[in-house]
């Protein structure tokens, strides 16, 4: 007769839990996704009235730009710091209207806004109207961290800068001849600024490996503004809104309508309250900015790493990467 041996207790439970151990694991890994999406502003464009080289250089900088945030991501880095480095690449090319390519005011001077907000701790920080400081998202994240303000304003933000140890230039810097060119033509026509100069703004939204959330929003404002104008983007729960319980916002448009239906919160509390999926939360915002008269989209990214570009004008310069390798650059509303 063959014998039995009887299971050792101890050995049982050793084996139980490192079964555990492994399938736990193995659920967090299969958990763990990253993804990022990008926007250079929306506008009214077309292929026919932007040359194939253009789209081209367009197409080759947003690359880039979500290059950045998937090594950072990818690495293990934080969504913030995908961000920030998103946004400062994207103000330091001229084709943006952000940093060094941001249009120009009534009087000929370039004025600037930034926003970014942290979905873990929702710590925010913002600035609006500085002419110095070369990558204003630098500024905001050192206002989310190292001041006890979410927003500075004109020459106080620039003196925090400054102290801050951020890179200062000549409001020169910002000037670009394209931009100045389409000022002179805009006064001397005398008529309403077009869509694309009203929509111009970059952002980025994030999402990393550990399930924290971050947007940021950069913008040069309207051409042409006048008396101290702010739009948008520096006001959070307008233009920039991120919360790991539901999802990351970053806005692009005509910033008072925005600002008036709290476009970045909402989509948020559509999700919170009426319990939507992103997809549908951003619709259900756009519509209502439609129905009001406002133009423009903004870019959404929830916990799950899904993701939202939707907008009402002709086009979005726009794009995302995840880290399943699902990728997008698009100009045009296809």
């Amino acid at each position: 007769m063959k014998k039995t041996i009887p299971a050792n207790p101890k050995s049982m439970i050793h084996i139980l839990v490192l079964t555990t151990l492994i399938f736990l694991s193995a659920i967090s890994n299969a958990q763990q996704n990253w993804a990022i999406a990008i926007h250079g502003g929306a506008g009214v464009m077309s292929r026919e009235r932007m040359s194939p080289e253009r789209q081209q250089e367009y197409t080759r900088h947003l690359d880039r730009a979500l290059a950045i945030g998937d090594s950072i991501l990818r690495a293990g880095g934080s969504a913030t710091d995908a961000v920030v480095l998103v946004v400062a690449y994207l103000e330091d090319c001229p084709l943006f209207n952000a940093g060094k390519g941001a249009v120009f005011t009534s009087q000929g001077t370039i004025e600037l806004d930034a926003s970014i907000m942290e979905g873990k701790s929702r710590n925010a920080g913002a600035i609006a109207g500085v002419t110095d400081i070369r990558n204003p998202i630098k500024a905001v994240r050192l206002v989310m961290d190292k001041s006890e303000h979410v927003m500075l304003s004109g020459k106080g933000a620039s003196a925090f800068a400054r102290e801050q140890g951020l890179d200062m230039v000549k409001n020169r810097y910002f000037f670009t001849d394209e931009r100045y060119e389409s000022l002179k033509q805009l006064q001397k026509r005398e008529r309403q600024r077009s869509q694309q100069d009203k929509h111009g703004t970059v952002g980025c939204v994030a999402l990393d490996l550990q399930g924290n959330l971050c947007a940021g929003t950069s913008t040069g404002g309207m051409m042409n503004k006048k008396y101290g104008r702010i739009g948008d983007s520096p006001v959070i729960g307008a233009g920039t809104w991120a919360d790991n319980q539901t999802c990351a916002v970053s806005c692009t448009g005509h910033g008072e309508y925005f600002i008036r239906l709290t476009v970045a919160r909402d989509v948020a509390a559509h999700m919170e309250y009426k319990g939507m999926d992103l997809a549908g939360a951003g619709n259900a915002v756009l519509d209502k900015l439609t129905a009001m008269g406002g133009t423009g989209g903004f870019i959404a990214i929830d916990r799950n790493g899904n993701i939202a570009m939707p907008f009402n004008t002709s086009g979005m310069f726009r794009g995302f990467s995840r880290s399943d390798g699902d990728k997008e650059i698009a100009i045009f509303a296809e």
